[in-house]
C-alpha cells in the first residue's frame, strides 16, 4: 500500500500527462470506469470496497476537528492532462488534519460532480489533492452550483489549456484559496482516488456549503474535454459518513 500511495502521490503532482499515461484508460467505452480494473495491473484496487465517488447520505453525527487551512499563494502552472483540467501548486501550502500535516500537491476538477450529496449532483466538482510525508492522502472536495461566476475560476480560465498535454504558467493570483467556502464545515469519509489506480486509505473532506459558476465557466471547462469527466458513484459498503 505505501508503495501505491507513493506512486499516487507523483502521478498527482505531475498531472501524469504523457501521451502513454492519456492512453492507459478514460471515461468511456472499452477503457471506462467499469474495465479500469482490468486494464493493468496496478489498478486493482479500482474493484476495492471503499472506493470513491460516492452518495454521501446518512450521516452519522461526530465531533469531526475543523481542517486547519495554510494557504499561500502558489500556482505555478495549468495543465490538460486529457482527463481534466489541472492546477499544480508549489511547496508552502497545507492542511492539517488528525494532527498530520498534508502539503497541497494539486487541484483539478470534474464535470459533473463525482460525489453526490444526499442524492444531489453538482454541475461542477474542485477536488484539492494533498499528501503528507508518509504519502498518506486527503483530498478536499468543494462543490459547485449555476449561478454567479467565481472570481477563483475566472484566473485560472483566463490561462485554460485548450489541448491535451498542453501547460501554461499562471500569475500569482491564482490561490487555492479562493476555491474554498467561508464555511468550513464538512463532511468526512473514507474512500480511495477517483482515477486510476484508484489508491484506497483517501481522507475526503467534502465541505457542505457549496460555491457558484456560471453556466459559461461550467460549460467552458466541459468543452475543452469533449466528455463527462466523472467515475460512477461507487458502493458505500459499510462505511460511515461523518458530518
Amino acid at each position: 500500500m505505501r508503495k501505491a500511495l507513493c506512486v499516487s502521490v507523483a502521478l498527482l503532482a505531475s498531472g501524469a500527462a504523457n501521451a502513454e499515461s492519456e492512453a492507459q484508460w478514460g471515461y468511456s467505452g472499452a477503457k471506462g470506469p467499469e474495465n479500469w480494473a482490468e486494464l493493468s495491473p496496478d489498478n486493482f484496487a479500482c474493484a476495492g470496497k471503499n472506493q470513491a465517488p460516492i452518495n454521501l447520505t446518512g450521516f452519522i453525527e461526530a465531533e469531526l476537528q475543523p481542517i486547519t487551512f495554510d494557504y499561500q499563494k502558489g500556482a505555478e502552472q495549468i495543465l490538460n492532462n486529457g482527463h481534466t483540467v489541472q492546477v499544480n501548486y508549489e511547496q508552502g501550502s497545507s492542511i492539517d488534519v488528525d494532527g498530520i500535516t498534508f502539503d497541497l500537491k494539486q487541484f483539478h476538477f470534474h464535470a459533473p460532480s463525482e460525489n453526490h450529496i444526499d442524492g444531489e449532483s453538482y454541475p461542477l466538482e474542485a477536488h484539492l489533492v494533498h499528501a503528507s510525508d508518509e504519502g498518506d492522502l486527503a483530498v478536499v472536495a468543494v462543490m459547485f452550483e449555476e449561478d454567479t461566476a467565481n472570481e477563483g475560476l475566472k484566473k485560472a480560465w483566463t490561462k485554460m489549456p485548450e489541448q491535451a498535454g498542453e501547460e501554461r504558467a499562471l500569475p500569482s493570483s491564482v490561490r487555492a484559496e479562493d476555491i474554498l467556502p467561508e464555511n468550513r464545515d464538512h463532511y468526512r469519509f473514507n474512500g480511495s482516488l477517483t482515477t486510476p489506480p484508484c489508491t484506497e486509505g483517501v481522507r475526503w473532506l467534502v465541505m457542505k456549503q457549496p460555491l457558484t459558476a456560471s453556466s459559461e465557466q461550467i460549460e467552458r471547462f466541459a468543452d475543452v474535454l469533449h466528455e463527462p469527466n466523472n467515475r460512477p458513484l461507487q458502493p458505500v459498503n459499510a462505511r460511515p459518513v461523518l458530518q
